[in-house]
C-alpha cells in the first residue's frame, strides 16, 4: 500500500521530499522513516531516483521512466499525471544534476502535504497546473486544485505565493478567474442566462460542468497561500490584495439595502481566502485550525468557517422576514388608527362590521354605529314604526266610527 501511495503521489506532484510525502500520505506516523524506507525500496526496483539534494539536506525524489508508467496505471483516468523528469547526461555520459526545483515548487508540494495531513482529501484529491482557458487568448493555470467533499470543500483553487511578485499580478489572477467563472457553457440560452438570479446562474456557466457544486453561494473559492519573507511583509501583502481585488470577492447588496437589509449577495462573487504556510505549521491543529482569513473579514477562522456566508442568503432570509413583519406591524397600526368608532357606545368596529360598511354601495342609516348598536337602533326604529302604524290605524278606525249615522229601531231615521 505504501508503495502505491508513493508512486501515485510522485505521479501527481512530479517531485517531493520524504518529509513532504510523509506529511501528505502518513501524517499519523511519528516521523518519515517508513516513507524513506519505501523510497529506497522503490529505488532498488528502478521505479524512483534521487534528482538532487536540496539546501535543507532533504533528498528530492522523482519517478524513473518505469515508475512513471506504473504510476500512470495506478492513477484514476480523471487525474492527470505530471510530466516525466527525464535523466539527462553530459557529453561524457555522466548524469547531470538537476537544479530546476525551485522554492515555489517546494511550497506547492508542502501546501498539499499540510492540507492533506489536516484531512482535506487525499493525494488523489489534488491536481497541479490545471488550465482555465479564456476567450481572449489567455490561459490561467491554477497551482493546485483540491477536491475534498468529505471535509466540506467540494472544490477549491489554490495559488502559492512566495511574496516575490507584484500584488497587481495576484489581482490579475483573480480577474481572470472571475472572467472564467462568468463564461457560459456551450449551447445555453444567453437570454435565460442573463435573466437568471441567485444560484440559478450556475446552471448556465461553464465551470459548473467541470467543478462540483460548492454547496455555498459564490463561485469555486480561490485560496492564496503565502510563504517566505517576514510576517509583516506577508500581512502587508494580504491587505494590499484585499484592497485592490475587492470588486471580485465583495458581492453585491441585496434589494432593500437601507431598510433593514444588510445581507450580501455572493452568488456571482469569487470567495477568496488567504493563509500562510508559517501560520499553518505553527498552529497545533495545522491547516484544520483557525489559520484562514476570508478577504473582507478581519478574523482568522477554520477553512469551512471562512468559506461560509453567514451574511449571505441565510441572513437575507432572516432580515427579509423581519422587514415584512415590521411592515405588517406598521400597516396594522395605521389600519387601527383608521378603524371607525361607534358614535353611540364608543367601541371600535369589528373587522366584519368595518368590511360590511365598506362594501355598502351607499351610506346606510346606521353606518356610524357598531353592529349591536345598529341592531338595537333598528329594533327601536321598527318598534316606533309599528307603534306609529298602530296609532294611525286606531285614529283611522275612530274617524270611520264617527262618520257612521245612528238608525231607529225600525231602520228609519229619526225625524226632527
Amino acid at each position: 500500500m505504501r508503495r502505491k501511495e508513493v508512486l501515485r503521489a510522485l505521479g501527481i506532484f512530479q517531485r517531493a521530499t520524504p518529509d513532504q510525502l510523509w506529511r501528505m500520505l502518513r501524517p499519523a506516523d511519528r516521523h518519515d522513516r517508513c516513507t524513506r524506507d519505501t523510497l529506497n525500496a522503490l529505488k532498488e526496483s528502478g521505479l524512483v531516483r534521487v534528482e538532487t539534494r536540496l539546501k535543507s539536506g532533504h533528498k528530492l525524489w522523482v519517478l524513473t521512466e518505469a515508475g512513471h508508467k506504473e504510476a500512470k496505471e495506478l492513477l484514476p483516468r480523471n487525474v492527470r499525471i505530471s510530466a516525466l523528469r527525464k535523466l539527462r547526461f553530459d557529453a561524457k555520459g555522466r548524469p547531470v544534476k538537476d537544479v530546476g526545483y525551485d522554492e515555489h515548487a517546494a511550497a506547492v508540494t508542502t501546501t498539499t502535504a499540510v492540507l492533506t495531513g489536516a484531512g482535506y482529501g487525499t493525494p488523489l484529491s489534488w491536481q497541479t497546473e490545471i488550465a482555465h482557458r479564456l476567450p481572449y487568448g489567455y490561459t490561467q493555470y491554477a497551482d493546485l486544485t483540491m477536491r475534498a467533499p468529505d471535509a466540506g470543500v467540494p472544490a477549491m483553487l489554490l495559488e502559492v505565493d512566495r511574496v516575490n511578485e507584484p500584488v497587481d499580478d495576484l489581482v490579475d489572477k483573480l480577474r481572470r478567474y472571475s472572467d472564467w467563472f462568468e463564461l457560459l457553457a456551450p449551447k445555453v440560452d444567453a437570454t435565460k442566462a442573463t435573466a437568471a438570479r441567485g444560484a440559478a446562474v450556475y446552471d448556465f456557466r461553464l465551470w459548473s460542468r467541470i467543478y462540483p457544486a460548492t454547496g455555498r453561494e459564490g463561485y469555486v473559492p480561490v485560496a492564496f497561500v503565502f510563504t517566505g519573507k517576514s510576517a509583516a511583509q506577508r500581512e502587508s501583502r494580504i491587505r494590499r490584495l484585499e484592497q485592490a481585488a475587492r470588486r471580485y470577492f465583495a458581492g453585491e447588496p441585496y434589494p432593500g439595502r437601507g431598510v433593514g437589509i444588510t445581507a450580501v449577495d455572493y452568488h456571482q462573487a469569487v470567495p477568496v481566502v488567504v493563509t500562510e504556510l508559517e501560520r499553518i505549521t505553527a498552529d497545533p491543529a495545522g491547516a484544520a485550525g483557525e489559520v484562514w482569513r476570508r478577504l473582507g473579514r478581519d478574523e482568522w477562522q477554520t477553512l469551512n468557517e471562512a468559506l461560509g456566508n453567514p451574511d449571505g442568503d441565510r441572513l437575507y432570509a432572516v432580515q427579509r422576514e423581519q422587514v415584512w413583519r415590521r411592515k405588517a406591524e406598521r400597516e396594522a397600526v395605521e389600519r387601527e388608527a383608521q378603524r371607525p368608532v361607534c358614535t353611540s357606545c364608543g367601541s371600535k368596529f369589528t373587522d366584519d362590521r368595518w368590511q360590511e360598511i365598506r362594501q355598502s354601495s351607499w351610506p346606510g342609516e346606521w353606518d356610524r354605529l357598531c353592529r349591536p348598536c345598529a341592531m338595537e337602533a333598528a329594533d327601536c326604529a321598527e318598534a316606533d314604526r309599528v307603534a306609529r302604524r298602530q296609532a294611525e290605524e286606531a285614529k283611522r278606525a275612530a274617524a270611520e266610527a264617527l262618520a257612521v249615522k245612528p238608525r231607529s229601531r225600525f231602520g228609519i231615521g229619526r225625524r226632527r
